[in-house]
């Protein structure tokens, strides 16, 4: 439970939603014929506008997450071995995690969870990666895997996929138009600069995301498709930002639900927040 919350919180919260959303098949519905650049224009202003998010450095998010309990099948994060020793039992009940998020240029995150008085840490700043996972019985820092840097370092910019996308590099795409909630949302594929590409949902009426996708988990030694959906929009100093999160994996019943109380844009943050400890 405590190595799937780090996972969740990491992934959901970069992207930067408890009606779950259901993606159909193409369809014309009513959503307006635009192209790729027209919906994420929409998409830009409907957030706030490319100027107000290039002035944001910085963002502190403050919630609770979801984790447990016991009836939940465990799910194995990709490159990560089964543990080789006991680890403590999750609680019956699903437990609801303090948490702080912070967030800088560069793909740096820090995010802390608290748990029966114990803190973890998970810290990339955009080139390396730690983590201290006291839950895992784990006192001592840990580098990040290989295929966890991999992941951070494909993880969205504070400000997400589509917000001045060509300035770092991606480009994007309109594949089709899908049901999200019983309403018309553009799929668009984003791919970065690296050739890696993911989904992202934009509503055809609010042209906010409503949907992105996740990194893929391994389940009874098959990885399954994971939405993120994004709900509960509210506007931080003019910015339209999520304050709920849920994600889906394909075959699980259970969701995993991130509930954002604050967020603070440009908050001062030390460079050593994100340093690796000597």
């Amino acid at each position: 439970m405590r190595r799937r919350a780090l996972s969740c919180a990491t992934v959901v919260l970069t992207c930067l939603p408890m009606v779950m959303a259901e993606s159909g098949n193409a369809t014309n519905g009513t959503a307006p014929r635009l192209s790729a650049t027209e919906i994420v224009e929409k998409n830009v202003t409907a957030r706030g506008g490319l100027t107000a998010w290039r002035s944001v450095h910085a963002l502190e998010m403050k919630g609770k997450l979801d984790a447990g309990g016991n009836n939940r099948p465990t799910l194995q994060i990709p490159g990560q071995k089964k543990p080789t020793v006991d680890l403590p039992q999750r609680p019956k009940e699903q437990a609801q995690l303090p948490f702080v998020m912070d967030l800088a240029r560069g793909r740096k995150m820090r995010l802390e969870i608290q748990f029966n008085g114990q803190t973890a840490i998970q810290v990339y700043n955009g080139a390396q990666g730690w983590k201290l996972r006291p839950f895992l019985n784990r006192h001592e820092v840990e580098n990040f895997t290989p295929d966890e840097l991999k992941t951070a370092s494909t993880q969205a910019d504070l400000d997400g996929l589509l917000i001045d996308y060509a300035a770092k590099g991606s480009k994007v795409e309109l594949e089709s138009v899908d049901k999200v909630e019983g309403r018309d949302a553009y799929n668009l594929k984003v791919t970065d600069k690296n050739g890696f590409a993911r989904h992202v949902w934009v509503d055809a009426e609010s042209f906010l995301e409503v949907k992105i996708e996740g990194t893929p988990r391994r389940l009874d030694g098959k990885y399954h498709p994971v939405s993120t959906y994004l709900q509960d929009y509210r506007s931080v100093n003019g910015l339209m930002m999520p304050y709920l999160m849920v994600t889906a994996v394909d075959g699980v019943k259970d969701r995993e639900k991130i509930a954002i109380e604050e967020i603070v844009s440009n908050p001062k943050l030390d460079d050593s927040k994100f340093a690796m400890p000597r």
